[in-house]
């Protein structure tokens, strides 16, 4: 991912082979700070296939968005009514939308408790531009969405919690994690879950850089220190 600040210009992403087209999603923001909403809609409205379909600075404003979005990006440290509260009304009035909290707040119990809430995704608000496109189209692909920053964090606190599954690890992202930690090659590992080699280099990377991590050896001790595996293998 680009380590540039949210609105540097983003370059041109390089996509698969396999991706035929870019889907359009529409996208509506909800923050208090009118200078971030202009912000926002700006960086956004440069994006192919992405519009900015509304705005809105407070709660009752968003609550009144008509049609549905695709997505809303929302703060939800709002006056009056802030946290998982935010994320609730949102959910009762919105659906089939899916929900970014795009946040300052990034306190792990916080997190844990929008996923609970209702949302299906969370990101810091020194996220990348790049990462915030990224995350607005894996929401629209009917995925969940983590940043990497915060992913670490909450994985570490134990795989246990069912609000962020996996402590933001997805069910095949536990199974690479378990395989490769095993000593499997990316072959091995593609073979046994029925993917492709290149699917399975994807899960890898992103398990890396969800967790912070560099190396294969530390995906062996995340994954021991973790509970995702005991000595002999598959915990």
């Amino acid at each position: 991912m680009s380590s540039s600040p949210l609105m540097a210009p983003l370059s041109e992403s390089t996509l698969g082979a396999d991706v035929q087209v870019i889907a359009r999603v529409a996208v509506a923001l909800l923050d208090p700070q009118t200078v971030v909403l202009a912000g926002l809609r700006a960086l956004l409205e440069r994006e192919p296939n992405i519009e900015v379909m509304g705005v809105a600075s407070r709660l009752d404003e968003a609550l009144s968005f008509e049609p549905d979005p695709d997505v809303i990006v929302a703060e939800t440290n709002l006056q009056g009514t802030r946290g998982r509260v935010v994320v609730e009304r949102l959910r009762d009035r919105f659906r089939r939308s899916a929900i970014l909290v795009f946040t300052t707040v990034t306190e792990a119990s916080e997190v844990e408790a929008a996923f609970a809430a209702g949302a299906n995704g969370y990101s810091p608000k020194d996220a990348s531009a790049s990462d915030l496109v990224d995350a607005l189209r894996s929401l629209h692909r009917g995925e969940r969405y983590l940043a990497p920053s915060l992913g670490a964090v909450l994985a570490r606190r134990g795989h246990e919690n069912s609000d962020v599954a996996g402590g933001g690890l997805t069910a095949r992202e536990q199974d690479v994690l378990r395989l490769l930690a095993m000593g499997h090659t990316n072959l091995e590992v593609a073979e046994r879950l029925g993917v492709s080699p290149r699917t399975a280099e994807a899960h890898r990377a992103n398990l890396l850089v969800k967790l912070g991590l560099r190396r294969r050896a530390e995906l062996v001790s995340f994954a021991l220190e973790n509970g995702y595996l005991d000595r002999r293998g598959w915990a």
